[in-house]
């Protein structure tokens, strides 16, 4: 039984199946809502990548790199915080993947 993991993405990119089998091992599912509630204590939507209760490997998709800033939700669904992609790393981790395909006009 696998616990999870956060992957932090940019919000118009898809999870690719073949990157996240090549990033993780196998292809990443989708948690529902009551699991990412108790492993996160937030509720879907409002995610905050940082600040988590307990230990969750935290990875950056590596398409975030196009942006100076990014907005992630700051643990509710009307919160965020505006940070550096560099400080949200640092915050993170600072463990990047490649995993998502970021959509055609992006790329």
């Amino acid at each position: 039984m696998h616990l999870g993991l956060l992957l932090v993405t940019r919000g118009d990119a898809r999870l690719d199946n073949q990157k996240s089998r090549a990033a993780f091992g196998e292809r990443p599912r989708m948690l529902g809502a009551k699991e990412v509630a108790q492993l996160t204590s937030h509720q879907v939507g409002g995610i905050c990548p940082f600040g988590l209760p307990g230990p969750l490997p935290i990875y950056l998709d590596t398409s975030l790199k196009v942006y100076d800033l990014v907005i992630p939700a700051g643990g509710d669904t009307r919160a965020s915080v505006r940070l550096s992609v560099d400080r949200l790393a640092k915050l993170c981790g600072n463990h990047w993947v490649d995993a998502c395909q970021p959509p055609p006009q992006a790329q």
